[in-house]
C-alpha cells in the first residue's frame, strides 16, 4: 500500500547539492515540501525548478524548505542547475538529491511502471512539524506543476492546523474561512464577533490575523 495522508513521512539520509542530509533532522522542527522530477535536462522540469528557485523566499518566510530530489547523478544535477540558472534567470538555492540507487524515490512511491519503471513520476509532498503528511499531489510528465497552488496550499494547512478552521473553493490567503462543523454555535460565538451564518453548517468568518 503506498503513503496516504497523515502517514509519518519516510526518513531517509541522502547525498545533495548542498552536502548530505538526514530528512527528518533537516526538517527540524519546521514544514517541508519534497518534490520529485523524472529525470534532469526535462524542458518542463527546467521551468518547474526555476520558478520554485523564485518563490522559495515566500517558503522560507512561512518556515517551509524545500527538497528535489531525481534519479539522475549528483554531476549531472549541477550542470543542468547551471542551465536552469541561465535559462530561467535565477538562482537554484535549495538543495536536489542524487537518488542514484532510488532509495528515496521507492520509499515515496515515486516510480511508476504504468509511466516509466526507470524515471520517478512528478510528485509534491507537504510534510507538517509532526513529520506526518499534510499534502500529496502527482502531475503527469506533460503538464507543468503549480507551485503558486502549492503554496497557497501551505497558507491553508498552517492556518488550519491552529485555528478550528477551514479554507473555501479557491480561498486567498487573508480571504474569509470557514468555522469546521465540530465547533457548536455556543463556541463560534465565543470566539468570533463577526460569523455570517449562510447555512448552520456553512458558517463564514473573517481569516484569524496571525496564522
Amino acid at each position: 500500500m503506498g503513503l496516504r495522508l497523515m502517514d509519518e513521512a519516510p526518513d531517509f539520509t541522502a547525498e545533495t547539492t548542498a552536502g548530505t542530509i538526514n530528512f527528518h533532522e533537516w526538517l527540524g522542527d519546521g514544514w517541508g515540501i519534497l518534490f520529485s522530477h523524472p529525470a534532469d535536462y526535462t524542458p518542463v522540469c527546467t521551468t518547474e525548478l526555476g520558478y520554485m528557485s523564485k518563490i522559495t523566499g515566500e517558503f522560507e518566510k512561512r518556515n517551509v524548505k524545500v527538497l528535489a530530489v531525481s534519479v539522475d547523478p549528483m554531476e549531472s544535477h549541477h550542470g543542468w542547475i547551471n542551465d536552469i540558472n541561465e535559462t530561467q534567470n535565477t538562482t537554484v538555492t535549495f538543495p536536489l538529491i542524487a537518488d542514484a540507487d532510488q532509495q528515496v524515490a521507492e520509499l515515496y512511491d515515486m516510480i511508476h511502471p504504468n509511466a516509466n519503471d526507470k524515471m520517478t513520476v512528478r510528485s509534491v509532498f507537504v510534510i507538517g512539524p509532526d513529520k506526518k503528511i499534510k499534502m500529496m499531489l502527482t502531475y503527469p510528465a506533460s503538464t507543468g506543476r503549480n507551485f503558486d497552488e502549492i503554496l497557497r496550499v501551505v497558507d491553508s494547512l498552517q492556518l488550519t492546523a491552529k485555528h478550528k478552521l477551514a479554507t473555501p473553493v479557491n480561498w486567498q490567503n487573508g480571504e474569509d474561512v470557514i468555522i469546521i462543523p465540530a465547533v457548536s454555535d455556543e463556541d463560534a460565538n465565543k470566539i468570533y464577533s463577526n460569523i455570517r451564518r449562510v447555512k448552520p453548517y456553512l458558517r463564514y468568518v473573517s481569516q484569524p490575523d496571525s496564522q
